[in-house]
């Protein structure tokens, strides 16, 4: 069992990895935004705390998982140390070794354009502006952490390759 959190701007690519990952290590996707709008769903206002909530909740989700033996990738911006101490808490409290998988578009306007065509089926979602990723962007906290950067201008097929070897070359070299 292994904890794969993912990080990355929205609209990034994030998803497209953590669902091939997901689908090569028959692992579960534990996913920040399907569990904000379901709190959203369930008649909790926008204007309390449900972004942090969703991954509060995330943890709780990825945490029994784990126990179970399954290989958890968690589906998240990930965008501050907080956010990834908690994986790294997460990981440690249950003795599995976690990768970081920041996923990057070096190309704006294949972002943008990738954005803008993104078709999310999830209640309260609406369409991610691109100021929401210029802010996201300014927020970002440098990494700390060992972490595999993947250019999602790349072929999705090479990414995953990518992402599977660092995992499984990581867990190698660390005994895991």
């Amino acid at each position: 069992m292994t904890l794969i959190a993912m990080a990355g701007l929205p609209g990034s690519g994030k998803s497209t990895i953590a669902n091939g990952l997901a689908l090569a290590l028959n692992g579960l996707v534990v996913s920040v935004d399907p569990i904000e709008s379901a709190m959203w769903i369930a008649g909790i206002d926008r204007d309390q705390p449900t972004g942090l909530a969703a991954y509060v909740i995330a943890d709780v989700l990825a945490r029994t998982n784990l126990a179970l033996g399954r290989t958890v990738i968690v589906d998240a911006v990930n965008a501050v140390q907080p956010a990834r101490d908690q994986w790294r808490s997460v990981a440690g409290d249950l003795d599995v070794p976690v990768f970081f998988i920041e996923v990057t578009c070096s190309d704006e306007r294949v972002h943008r354009d990738r954005l803008a065509a993104r078709r999310r089926d999830l209640a309260g979602h609406e369409q991610t502006p691109w100021t929401v990723v210029e802010n996201a962007r300014h927020e970002w906290a440098p990494w700390t952490d060992p972490h595999l950067r993947i250019d999602s201008i790349d072929n999705d097929v090479r990414n995953l390759r990518r992402a599977m070897d660092y995992v499984s070359s990581t867990a190698s070299s660390s005994g895991a």
